[in-house]
């Protein structure tokens, strides 16, 4: 099958994403800097999100890029991906309206957890469709960055009963990693 339709379709769910968790950002009334200051972790909350989505958009173009085939099981593959994307508007409304309490930051942290095996399943699945040999199975090799994300996601939600700002520390941290976008599959297409 061709993946033109899935891609459009990925594209089109994370931009509605990114719409709905701008829309929780709801302006003050009062034009004086001071009342900015409760908005803080509403809007600290929306930049992490926002990052995190766009790594998630910019690593699936590459991977899908690499992708030359598509079947039944990376059409729902890539559904789970994407129900575990459109949660992040609630956890990171939630998160930010009560800030970074602990029960939302450890809520935060499971859709995190939960996007980043979707998307590690959906790799896995991709892989199966690929020979051995394929740009694409060159490129994702043994995928250390996205096991020490799963780690450190498991450790921050962990730590949210802990301390909230520890939990922030360990996803801060995983958005740090996955900030350049992963080149491997750059380096793969460019080597094929």
């Amino acid at each position: 099958m061709s993946k033109g339709r899935l891609e459009a379709f990925s594209d089109g769910v994370i931009a509605i994403i990114i719409t709905i968790m701008v829309l929780e950002l709801r302006a003050p009334h009062g034009a004086d800097w001071s009342i900015l200051r409760p908005l803080m972790p509403v809007f600290l909350s929306y930049v992490l999100s926002f990052i995190h989505v766009g790594i998630y958009w910019n690593n699936h173009h590459h991977l899908l890029h690499a992708t030359r085939q598509i079947s039944g099981g990376v059409m729902w593959s890539n559904m789970h991906l994407l129900f575990w994307l459109s949660l992040v508007p609630f956890v990171t409304a939630w998160m930010g309206e009560n800030a970074f309490a602990s029960n939302p930051v450890a809520l935060y942290g499971v859709v995190l957890l939960m996007a980043a095996l979707a998307y590690a399943l959906l790799v896995r699945v991709l892989l199966k469709h690929h020979e051995a040999d394929s740009p694409l199975a060159r490129a994702i090799g043994s995928d250390a960055k996205g096991n020490l994300s799963v780690l450190l996601y498991v450790i921050g939600i962990v730590s949210s009963w802990i301390h909230p700002a520890v939990s922030l520390v360990f996803y801060v941290t995983v958005t740090v990693i996955w900030l350049v976008p992963d080149r491997r599959i750059e380096k793969a297409l460019k080597q094929s």
